[in-house]
């Protein structure tokens, strides 16, 4: 079964949406603030982009308003995942497996970090590990997901929270949950009977 570029984009869309005002909680403990608004404003952007040039591949409408529209360090790198995703996806139908590890590739090239670095890194590496293993969509979203929420026992050497310390320990970081909800996603358009959590559980209030 192929899945549905547009599909995935749009659910994620909706995931972000619904899971904001954590993504923005946690950024307020790590950074400024703003990763909940850029992810948000980029997914909206890219899927009315999507609407309106529907020949296009969703991955590479997604690809080129992240890398030119969305601000903060996170909006270039998720645009390097979808750009990699694109070409994966062209080169052989349904390679999610492909995308994902030349998109961590090419993030990791431009932004240096390292697994425990807390960073989208730490949940992208097991994602892209279940994906080469084979395992199902969602095991591979619960290995994103559990990556993200590792991080949150992580002081971080990488990125804004780098400069907080201690202050964001105790509480994942904000652009791996958010990429975990892009795994989250691409799960529930391949496997809608998977019984995933919804995504305010995924990324839930910090404290809570």
């Amino acid at each position: 079964m192929t899945v549905d570029q547009t599909a995935v984009l749009t659910t994620y869309a909706r995931a972000a949406r619904a899971a904001h005002p954590a993504l923005t909680a946690l950024d307020q403990l790590s950074g400024d603030g703003d990763f909940g608004d850029n992810l948000c404003e980029g997914l909206d952007w890219a899927v009315a982009a999507v609407e309106a040039r529907p020949v296009e591949p969703a991955t590479a409408v997604a690809a080129a308003v992240f890398l030119d529209r969305v601000g903060g360090t996170s909006g270039p790198l998720i645009g390097l995942l979808f750009q990699e995703l694109t070409r994966a996806l062209s080169a052989a139908e349904d390679d999610w497996a492909g995308g994902v590890r030349e998109g961590l590739a090419a993030v990791q090239r431009v932004g240096e970090a390292e697994p425990g670095d807390r960073t989208m890194v730490d949940a992208l590496v097991p994602a892209r590990d279940a994906l080469a293993a084979g395992r199902s969509y969602a095991d591979v979203a619960e290995a994103a997901i559990a990556g993200a929420v590792g991080t949150a026992a992580i002081r971080a050497r990488r990125g804004r929270a780098a400069y907080v310390g201690e202050r964001a320990v105790g509480a994942p970081d904000p652009g791996a949950m958010g990429l975990a909800l892009f795994f989250w996603s691409l799960a529930v358009v391949a496997e809608p009977d998977a019984g995933l959590p919804a995504p305010e559980e995924v990324v839930p209030m910090p404290g809570e």
